[in-house]
């Protein structure tokens, strides 16, 4: 028999196709990242119906929260040699905060944030787990909460984890492009956490840094309208929600669903952010679901009785996406119901069933909002000024604003 200490080592190793070889800082944290909750991550893609553009773009949010720890490692310990505090609980729990950001995402993240749960965002979640984590881990876990929803006495740890310049960005960034083959995403992560610094107790980058992060926040735009808004991933996303939305609607009217056990609960019931604080079972049936709950339900409603739910699963099983439209300007009513009269002959539809099979929204595409935790950056003369004021890259101050765009989506015979 091999001595305890050997069974027992916690000090793990991680082989990171991004980064290479990645550290678990302690035993605590082995245990957290060995606990169900997070865990899960393991079974939700982080880029969601992506992969049906781009088919590399497999990997899980358990990927991205330990890159994003190891990220938040080289952080901590560029700031201290520049001279700030950080004690050791306070590393513990930043690293917590980093690991656990993640932890509110259901199935297929953002496509179905607001259709599983009744507006209430992965964050709120995130936070609601762990409250839950703290009952069982204690202090430590307590100051990553107070980190987490920033009402710890340092800003800039808060700011680490969710910011314009945060840990979670610059590792989805290079990761997701990693993966999905779209070079236009990488971005030089050692040299933009070399260049970050404190000032007042918040996160500043330093002058010489500029250029990065002016990189950064073009390769966000770039990957924006090239892998999370692509339009035929936008397509499948919307197919996705919809078809979710019809299963919750016959669930609800007593009609037969196939579903696992915690996703037939949130079909059969409206979850609001209430429920979760007052029902300890709600978050627990949101902690059993994952994307295999979703993929093996379409799976089986491809042979519903409901043609309307019917026929969205299988186009999704089959990768018979809807041919989407995108344009600078909103598309008309008439052209709205030109295409709803189409999709009503072919599938025989009756009432408001045709909206689940035409949809027309807004995409936004924000890379930068200078009015929402700014990037500061340090000028040598000690003068903290906003990014698009400091830089002398006309295209930062366009990026500044958002950018919107029209689709209109729909079957075709």
């Amino acid at each position: 028999m091999r001595p305890n200490l050997l069974r027992n080592n916690k000090k793990k190793i991680i082989n990171d196709p991004v980064y290479g070889f990645i550290t678990i800082p302690d035993e605590f944290i082995f245990d957290v990242i060995e606990h169900a909750y997070l865990q899960r991550l393991r079974r939700i893609m982080q880029l969601g119906l992506s992969h049906l553009v781009y088919p590399g773009a497999m990997h899980t949010r358990f990927n991205h929260v330990l890159g994003a720890m190891h990220l938040m490692t080289q952080a901590i310990q560029g700031i201290r040699r520049k001279g700030h505090e950080i004690t050791h609980e306070e590393e513990r729990a930043v690293l917590l905060a980093i690991l656990l950001h993640d932890i509110g995402h259901g199935p297929f993240s953002h496509a179905l944030e607001y259709d599983i749960v009744n507006g209430v965002s992965h964050e709120k979640i995130s936070g609601f787990f762990i409250e839950k984590l703290a009952e069982e881990f204690g202090d430590d876990m307590k100051r990553a909460l107070m980190i987490f929803q920033n009402t710890y006495g340092k800003p800039f740890l808060h700011q680490l984890v969710s910011s314009q310049l945060d840990m979670d960005r610059l590792d989805y960034l290079n990761r997701d492009s990693f993966y999905s083959g779209v070079s236009e995403g990488i971005i030089g992560t050692d040299r933009l956490i070399e260049m970050l610094n404190v000032y007042n107790g918040n996160l500043v980058i330093e002058e010489k840094g500029i250029y990065s992060i002016e990189k950064f926040i073009v390769a966000r735009r770039l990957m924006y309208w090239q892998v999370y808004l692509h339009k035929t991933v936008v397509s499948a996303e919307f197919m996705l929600i919809h078809a979710l939305r019809r299963a919750k609607e016959l669930s609800l009217k007593g009609i037969s669903i196939f579903a696992s056990p915690s996703l037939s609960f949130f079909l059969t019931h409206e979850i609001k952010e209430s429920d979760f604080v007052n029902n300890n079972m709600v978050l627990q049936h949101f902690a059993n679901l994952d994307d295999f709950d979703i993929l093996g339900a379409i799976k089986v409603w491809q042979n519903h009785e409901d043609k309307v739910l019917s026929k969205l699963s299988s186009a999704l099983v089959n990768r018979k996406l809807f041919k989407i439209e995108i344009s600078r300007e909103p598309f008309s009513e008439d052209r709205l119901n030109l295409e709803k009269e189409i999709v009503r002959g072919l599938y025989k539809l009756n009432g408001d069933e045709v909206n689940y099979f035409v949809y027309s929204d807004i995409l936004t595409n924000k890379a930068y909002n200078q009015h929402k935790q700014n990037i500061n950056v340090l000028m040598k003369s000690g003068e903290i000024i906003d990014l698009t004021k400091a830089s002398d890259n006309l295209n930062i101050s366009a990026l500044a604003q958002p950018v919107e765009k029209y689709f209109i989506c729909y079957p075709v015979a």
